[in-house]
């Protein structure tokens, strides 16, 4: 009976030790240095990991505090399209009510986007189908301060415009670099749509360099570039032109975007990548117009059927299917058939991804471009140029207005001004042989507004008649009080 209690008190004893020793054990393995508590080790699986713990999610609110004061909300105005049959009848009448009236005139379609301010000194980048062909131009900041813009160029073939406001030590957004995103990496959607204030939204990098053929060939050629960012951060109407910035708040995009059938977000929106932005407004505020830099090469994605019918053995990099004669690839010794693989190091394999690495740069910079050509890797290196095969900077064409109209034009005197009720226009002062005295225009004649747009100096008439084609109307008021329409052709 001794030996029995005496076994049966050693084993009690050694499991109180053990369960002592256990609880000491785990104890200490939870007293870990703050913040890596949550930390899986390398070498677990998927699964192990998401049963290890909670999921630590990134912090948006530095990026978002840093942003939504440098998104602003941007107002436009348009007229209706003039015509010269409008003064004898309105074509209203035979189709419905007449559109709202404001001084015997339509009231103007407004329309609204998003802007990020890129400079203290007001510079602001927005898309260029928020501002074109606009006769007035409103910002208003995240604080509700209203200032007019005035554009300082578009780029319709990237869907990006720069835009300016008189004011000073605004708060702005660092460019980041859109080449080091991820797929699957953390992005804020941020805009101003509804003229309250910022709007953040938070996504996912979905892919990069996607096409989704929306800007087309604006001067009929192929010089658009589609190389959108897709997230699928939740983005809608009034968007456009909003910032897109990654977790640490640098500028990575400018929204562009949604894929909708209803107009509404429907998970899908598209932004600009910020290096090709960096570039296009360099450029705009330097020359006024953007300086593309072209390899002179027509290009097609391998697919399948092309690999068969060209024989070729991989399906990576973007095939040649033309050279062009004395263009820059012709002269670095690039040739039809020739499959880029790369361009300054970064590999291409789509013509999406072609087209952002070569508009980054300006007609005269030199890339080094790697092809395969039957079995053979090569390497050129290309100086591009600009579309007239130079490497000269484009000049923005600045019309001589006076000379296309045939007439000396100067601003309505303030006496002239008080008489007539008039805060703006320009008056003709002599005429010779041109449009304007073809057209049946009198000296005196003050021009008002050439197709809608308010003309108020001499660089309003030269912007209004820029790329100009077909029919122009100009309204405007003789100083005894008749008002008179005319029409002439570009």
């Amino acid at each position: 009976m001794k030996r029995i209690v005496s076994s049966l008190l050693v084993a009690i004893a050694g499991g109180v030790i053990a369960l002592l020793a256990y609880t000491w054990i785990g104890d200490n393995n939870n007293q870990q240095p703050q913040g890596v508590k949550n930390q899986v080790p390398a070498y677990l699986t998927a699964g192990e990991a998401l049963s290890s713990g909670p999921m630590i999610l990134p912090d948006f609110t530095v990026a978002a505090a840093n942003t939504i004061h440098a998104v602003v909300h941007v107002k436009t105005e348009y007229e209706r399209k003039s015509s010269v049959y409008d003064y004898f009848f309105d074509f209203r009448d035979f189709f419905g009510e007449r559109a709202p009236q404001r001084g015997g005139r339509p009231e103007p379609i407004i329309a609204t986007g998003s802007g990020v301010i890129i400079s203290p000194d007001g510079y602001i980048v927005t898309n260029n189908h928020v501002v074109t062909e606009a006769n007035r131009v409103e910002v208003t900041l995240n604080d509700k301060r209203t200032f007019e813009a005035t554009v300082v160029g578009t780029d319709p073939s990237t869907d990006l415009a720069v835009i300016k406001v008189n004011a000073t030590d605004l708060p702005y957004l660092l460019y980041g670099n859109s080449d080091d995103l991820q797929i699957g990496e953390w992005v804020l959607a941020v805009g101003n749509p509804f003229n309250l204030t910022s709007t953040v939204t938070a996504g996912i990098v979905s892919a990069k360099a996607r096409n989704i053929n929306i800007l087309g060939s604006p001067d009929g050629s192929s010089s658009s570039i589609e190389s959108f960012i897709q997230t699928d951060a939740a983005v809608n109407r009034g968007n456009s032109g909003g910032a897109l910035v990654n977790t640490a708040g640098q500028l990575v995009g400018i929204n562009a975007a949604i894929a909708s059938g209803t107009g509404y977000y429907a998970g899908y929106s598209f932004a600009i990548p910020v290096n090709i932005v960096r570039k296009v407004v360099a450029d705009l505020r330097e020359f006024g117009t953007v300086q593309r830099g072209f390899l002179g090469v027509s290009i097609r994605d391998i697919d399948s059927k092309l690999a068969l019918e060209e024989k070729i053995g991989a399906l990576d990099g973007v095939y040649i299917a033309d050279v062009t004669e004395k263009s820059a690839a012709d002269e670095a010794g690039i040739k039809k058939g020739d499959i880029i693989l790369n361009i300054e190091g970064v590999p291409v394999n789509s013509t999406s991804e072609l087209l952002e690495i070569v508009g980054q740069h300006r007609p005269g910079d030199k890339i080094a471009v790697a092809v395969r050509r039957g079995n053979n890797d090569k390497n050129f290196n290309v100086t591009l140029r600009n579309r007239s095969g130079t490497t000269d900077p484009v000049q923005r064409e600045v019309i001589d207005v006076e000379n296309v109209l045939g007439a000396s034009l100067k601003p309505v005197d303030s006496e002239l001004k008080d008489k007539l009720g008039l805060d703006y226009g320009m008056q003709i002062v002599q005429l010779r042989n041109g449009k304007l005295r073809n057209a049946g225009i009198r000296e005196g004649f003050i021009i008002l507004k050439l197709d809608g747009k308010r003309i108020d100096s001499l660089e309003t008439l030269a912007k209004a008649l820029e790329n100009k084609e077909g029919g122009v109307l100009i309204e405007g008021i003789y100083p005894n009080k008749t008002r008179a329409y005319y029409g002439f052709g570009m």
